[in-house]
């Protein structure tokens, strides 16, 4: 027998921002925003669990509480529109296209049943029969006490810090414009908002919504619960033997499961003391039948039991009823949902029913606005504590709206998230600055996930200088045409620091620098200079600079200067009758002659190109063959130090960043260590972040630089695989001042990465009040880019040659013939 919907609709009217049904029932409905998965920890869910309970105490009696979760697959649909994206983001958005997830959405309906309204069973549902609007529905004050009370309800829950509740609106309620509203989306099972494809719902042969087949699993019996429930359980594919990792008790029928379903929480609330009065003549029946058979005096035992627990720990008596609708339009795939769910139920100690006969009635009941009519003989007395494990307490990983940020993953699905780790956490009070502590052993992914960072930060206009040993960033600085400044005897390290880039300006700070340099090339670490021999350098470079003014084809450079002392200056001293003790002009001449021309340094300083280090926005200091010599790195030093100041203090306005690699180490000893200090705690001030990567535990333990001004001042701490020191974590969970949620986090780290995808995890704390996993997955361009294995970094250049030397082109080609499976 058919009847239309129009017939059969249990929804009157949607007025007044409310769902009124055609029994008097007045539905309010909120979208929720949950806390995401895998971010919560013990004591949070227990502290979220506390709030539910609470929010729901304050609701009124003959009242129905419905969480309504949806889980929909969709696919990432990647941008392509931009023109300005580069090589690399367009390469990452063809990789995520039509990348599968689970996308979630929550609703959370409060209905209010008028007074004296019978409850609906499988055989009186309003799937089956009409009735007409009492009276009571009619009066506006009713109305205003429970909009009254259900805004307690929001502000209770929001107060918690875990959720946020957003009243829906009329228009969002009911359909309009070429948008579904959420009453025909749940009848259609439409999952999408422009969908307006009207379907034929049948129960004929079990559920069928159009094409799409249903299936739908019950809690609804005492039997098939669990025997304990809890806010939370372990969830061992990330739980190791020296920590737990937690997810919410009912998260493998949320987020966990994979398939399209609805999960729907229903709590009813009704009058505690007529509960309790029908439970004490119950008691009483069996304790009469009890000596008839043991099942009655079991019965009995449980009924008192409840009773005293209600009595002695003042519980509030519910009713409750959760429920599965999964589908597919393929009815092949059943079977595999079935075991699906089944699994999932099994996971919570549970066992699946399947309803057939109720299944109409109950998926009715499901529709927003109609909770009220749910079937009452499917549910099951409980207390709200117990009731409210059952609910999905987590969504999926969210983007943030920043334009800063870098791309990660989902760590579920890998689907591609925007993370913004330096000026959101600052803006929301979690971070006082945007510096960042990298840790990772060797092999842990470290210098891939920095390469992936530093590219993103560099794509977004930030000013970047690497100090690095190990040529882990020259295929990305090649890829963007960065100044790459490194030391082999064919083409020995130049730099130009007396050079002034157009737009700069010879102030204090760059002559400081400058006589810094001199100084150093002059003097032993501990030989000391007087005041006289300074103010001479000082006078040599103003006469100096005004001699460039007058002389434009003077270059600018260590030869440059050499020249004019020998030339002008000794003659000027003679002049002013300054006496060798108090500057001994030859000696100084002397000692620097291995950097003029013709001696064994004349490279060092005299460089022709790579000179405007100003505006140049991506600078690789690549000391691995000078680390160790006695010239060399304490002038690169003097050249990186100088570099940075100069851009932090002129570039208004512009991100700048540092990031220091494993050189640190050999930077400490010629006297950076005050220069970390002091970068890592003013850089904040000047639009700038400081970063320092290490991999060894041992190397924070032993420097006390690290250990105090980097890691204190770092407020974003970044770790890769810490599995091989999982027995000593405690260490490095007190030096970074990790939290055990956090440790629990850290821990699960590439414990169970899905084995048909290549990437590795990385663990981020943001002022040790948000911490995440993410996934670190790219595209195959972006792998090459950022590549560290000698052969695939030699193959690579192979690839370019072909091409020119055109780094992008090679790339591309490389891993097209990579995807094709040519070697």
């Amino acid at each position: 027998m058919e009847k239309t919907m129009e017939e059969q609709l249990p929804v009157m009217a949607v007025e007044h921002d409310c769902i009124l049904s055609k029994q008097g029932d007045v539905t309010i409905v909120f979208k929720a925003e949950l806390p995401e998965i895998f971010t919560l920890s013990d004591q949070e869910y227990e502290a979220f669990h506390q709030s539910w309970i609470k929010a729901l105490k304050v609701l009124p009696k003959f009242c129905v509480f419905h969480k309504q979760d949806w889980f929909l697959e969709s696919a990432y649909k990647a941008n392509f529109s931009s023109e300005d994206s580069s090589f690399l983001t367009r390469s990452s958005e063809r990789f995520f296209n039509e990348r599968p997830f689970l996308d979630h959405s929550c609703y959370i309906m409060l209905t209010k049943k008028p007074a004296g309204r019978r409850n609906a069973t499988s055989l009186f549902s309003n799937l089956l029969r009409s009735s007409i609007v009492p009276e009571e529905t009619l009066k506006p004050q009713l109305l205003q006490d429970f909009v009254d009370t259900c805004g307690q309800f929001k502000r209770i829950m929001e107060d918690s810090g875990f959720i946020k509740l957003e009243r829906l609106q009329d228009e969002s309620l009911r359909s309009e414009s070429r948008r579904i509203g959420l009453v025909e989306k749940y009848c259609f099972l439409s999952e999408q908002e422009n969908s307006f494809v009207f379907k034929d719902i049948r129960f004929d042969e079990g559920l069928a919504v159009g094409d799409k087949h249903c299936q739908l699993f019950t809690l609804g019996d005492a039997a098939d619960l669990p025997g304990l429930c809890g806010s939370r359980i372990n969830f061992d594919r990330y739980s190791t033997d020296k920590t737990k990792f937690s997810i919410g008790f009912a998260s493998t029928l949320g987020q966990l499961l994979s398939c399209n379903h609805i999960y729907n929480q229903y709590i009813f609330i009704e009058d505690a003391q007529k509960t309790i009065q029908k439970l004490e003549s119950k008691r009483l029946r069996l304790q009469s039948l009890s000596a008839y058979s043991r099942e009655n005096m079991i019965a009995r035992d449980a009924t008192n039991d409840f009773l005293n627990e209600a009595v002695s720990q003042q519980r509030l008596p519910v009713k409750a009823h959760f429920n599965i609708l999964a589908w597919s339009t393929d009815k092949e795939d059943l079977k595999e949902i079935k075991n699906k769910v089944s699994s999932a139920l099994a996971q919570m100690d549970a066992a699946a029913k399947q309803e057939t006969v109720g299944a109409p009635q109950i998926y009715w009941a499901g529709m927003a606005g109609n909770a009220a009519d749910f079937p009452m003989n499917d549910t099951f007395d409980t207390f709200t504590e117990q009731a409210v494990c059952f609910l999905n307490m987590e969504t999926g990983y969210k983007s943030s709206l920043s334009p800063c940020g870098i791309r990660l993953g989902d760590r579920l699905t890998g689907k591609p998230v925007h993370v913004d780790i330096s000026d959101e956490p600052v803006k929301m009070g979690i971070c006082t600055n945007r510096n960042k502590f990298i840790l990772g052993p060797s092999g842990s992914g470290k210098s891939f996930f920095t390469n992936h960072m530093v590219r993103s930060y560099y794509e977004q206009g930030t000013h970047i200088v690497l100090v690095d040993v190990g040529h882990s960033y020259k295929g990305l600085c090649d890829m963007v045409n960065g100044y790459y400044f490194t030391y082999d005897e064919k083409n020995p390290i130049r730099f130009n620091p007396f050079y002034i880039s157009e737009g700069d300006s010879l102030d204090t700070e760059k002559k400081e620098s400058i006589k810094t340099l001199l100084l150093a090339l002059w003097k032993k670490d501990d030989e000391t200079f007087n005041r006289s021999e300074y103010v001479a350098l000082s006078n040599a470079l103003q006469l100096y600079y005004e001699k460039l003014d007058n002389n434009a084809e003077i270059f600018p450079c260590f030869n440059s200067f050499y020249d004019f002392l020998k030339e002008d200056f000794i003659s000027i001293l003679e002049g002013d009758k300054v006496k060798e003790k108090d500057f001994d002009v030859n000696n100084f001449l002397y000692v620097l002659r291995p950097y003029y021309k013709g001696g064994e340094f004349d490279y060092l300083l005299n460089a022709t190109e790579n000179l405007d280090l100003l505006k140049e926005r991506f600078i690789v200091f690549e000391l691995d063959n000078i680390k160790d010599h006695p010239i060399l790195f304490p002038v690169v030093t003097i050249i990186i130090m100088e570099v940075f100041i100069n851009k932090m203090r002129k570039l208004k306005g512009i991100r700048k960043m540092i990031l220091i690699e494993e050189a640190w180490k050999a930077l400490m000893k010629e006297g950076f260590a005050n220069y970390i200090k002091y970068l890592f705690k003013t850089v904040r001030k000047f639009f700038g972040e400081a970063i320092v990567v290490t991999q060894e535990v041992e190397d924070i333990i032993s420097s006390p630089v690290v250990k105090q001004a980097i890691i204190n001042n770092s407020d974003c701490k970044i770790l890769l695989d810490q599995s091989k020191y999982q027995n000593k974590f405690d260490q490095i969970q007190e030096l970074l001042g990790l939290t055990d949620k956090e440790k629990a986090l850290v821990l699960s780290v590439n414990k169970a990465n899905d084995p048909a995808r290549k990437y590795k995890e990385v663990f981020i704390s943001l002022g040790g009040m948000l911490s995440k996993v993410y996934r670190t997955e790219v595209s195959l361009e972006e792998y090459l880019s950022y590549t560290t294995e000698e052969s695939e970094k030699v193959k690579m250049n192979a690839y370019a040659k072909k091409f020119g030397g055109d780094i992008k082109k090679g790339i591309a080609a490389m891993a097209q013939d990579m995807r094709n499976g040519i070697k």
